[in-house]
């Protein structure tokens, strides 16, 4: 065994690079947890990690990054994340209004930065976009706002209808921002909601069918973990039901929806890195404004537009990703 003046006379032997790299390797590599109801990895959760890589953080190298699916399991997200922050989580990214509250309501010391969220005020989140004061801060992708756009444009599509049936989870903490907003849109637009409750899944086409009963002509999807996560379970009724629909995020129409119009759920999350990245270097969320989103994309889905007897003005055409 190697007496205490021999180890130190090695220590003095190594160059200042292999002494400064010992140092570094005993210096703790900070934990990121990324929050979700999702089944699994997805564009979203991609395009996180590639915004935390262009900012130099590689997964195993100078920071973890760790990751919890529930598969719309809430109970399970609520465990998972209290278990993340008994073992020492530096920052928790949440992908969704549902998995920051379950956040929220775990932790008030541990940052959280939201990916996605529609309206952190009116859920609770923070006390204002400019100043946070809490340990919540991210983006905002104001989809309540954006109720009345998405009944224009559905009407700009589909010009003959009247009455839209709405999907809204009540359990979603946006919930009443979003029924507030498409309230007062359908009325500036001379429409009439129907709105309907959708908690689980079973509940998609029991409601579809209450819709097609009460002579509803067209559908505005407000989005939650459910309509979310059974999507193509959702569009193959609405179909079914040939019913013109219009939804807040572009995955839907991606999975053959007919028309989506909001802010790039991809780019938040690749944006939401930049935050992580500021409160790594030391800010606090409380001090970090709530950003919102500048540009959104309308998607529209021509198979389901040529099914539907529907035709794609060349307006729409101009300003929309046409798939399909």
């Amino acid at each position: 065994m190697m007496r205490r003046r021999d180890v130190l006379a090695a220590l003095a032997a190594l160059p200042a690079a292999s002494l400064a790299f010992a140092q570094a390797s005993d210096a703790r590599v900070p934990i990121v947890v990324y929050l979700s109801l999702a089944p699994g990895p997805s564009a979203r959760s991609e395009a996180l990690v590639a915004g935390l890589r262009e900012l130099g953080y590689i997964d195993g190298r100078n920071v973890v990054l760790a990751f919890e699916w529930s598969d719309g399991d809430l109970e399970r997200l609520k465990r998972a994340i209290e278990e993340r922050v008994r073992r020492g989580a530096d920052v928790i990214v949440t992908g969704g209004p549902a998995a920051t509250l379950a956040a929220a309501r775990t932790t008030s010391a541990v940052p959280i930065v939201m990916a996605v969220d529609y309206d952190p005020v009116a859920a609770g989140f923070v006390q204002s976009l400019a100043r946070p004061a809490g340990n919540v801060t991210g983006l905002s992708v104001l989809n309540p706002e954006l109720s009345g756009k998405r009944l224009e444009l559905l009407r700009e599509l589909a010009p003959r209808i009247s009455r839209v049936a709405v999907l809204r989870n009540p359990r979603e903490p946006n919930a009443e921002a979003f029924l507030g907003e498409s309230r007062a849109a359908a009325s500036a637009n001379g429409l009439r909601l129907n709105v309907y409750e959708v908690r689980e899944p079973a509940d998609l086409e029991r409601n579809l069918q209450a819709a097609s009963r009460a002579a509803c002509d067209a559908l505005m999807v407000l989005t939650d973990p459910v309509t979310l996560y059974h999507r193509a379970e959702l569009v193959a009724l609405v179909a079914r039901h040939r019913l013109p629909a219009i939804y807040s995020e572009r995955l839907f129409a991606e999975a053959g929806g007919l028309m989506a119009y909001g802010a790039s759920d991809r780019e938040l999350h690749r944006r939401a890195a930049l935050f992580v990245d500021k409160i790594l270097k030391g800010a606090r969320p409380a001090e970090l404004p709530v950003e919102q989103p500048t540009n959104f994309e309308l998607v529209i889905h021509a198979g389901t537009a040529r099914q539907l007897g529907l035709t794609i003005s060349s307006t729409l055409q101009l300003r929309a990703e046409v798939l399909g």
